[in-house]
């Protein structure tokens, strides 16, 4: 298996929900609604799930193996980490720019 692709789609910042994720395996199956969770001790990758008939919410799609479960959560957190640090630099790139504007204005 190789992920060959993954979009952020959307960033939260309030509540423990982070971030919803698409991933794309072997440029053949997509899969979206995969949620970054902030955890008690650290973030952690749930897999989209849907309520079944009891209340229960239960996996649509999941690795089978814990090592795939590794490779997709560990290649999914770094590109979260990666749009936030790149996501950070833009909006202080940008207040910088507003900040050198404002001085030559004067």
């Amino acid at each position: 298996m190789e992920i060959t692709d993954i979009k952020i789609r959307r960033i939260i910042t309030e509540g423990r929900l982070r971030a919803v994720v698409s991933v794309t395996i072997d440029n053949m199956l997509a899969v979206h609604d995969i949620k970054v969770v902030q955890g008690d001790e650290r973030l952690f990758v749930a897999m989209p799930s849907r309520k079944d008939e009891n209340g229960v919410f239960r996996d649509i799609v999941h690795p089978i193996s814990a090592a795939a479960r590794n490779l997709l959560e560990e290649q999914i957190l770094e590109t979260y980490q990666q749009y936030l640090i790149v996501a950070e630099a833009e909006a202080e790139s940008e207040s910088q720019g507003h900040a050198i504007e404002e001085t030559t204005n004067i």
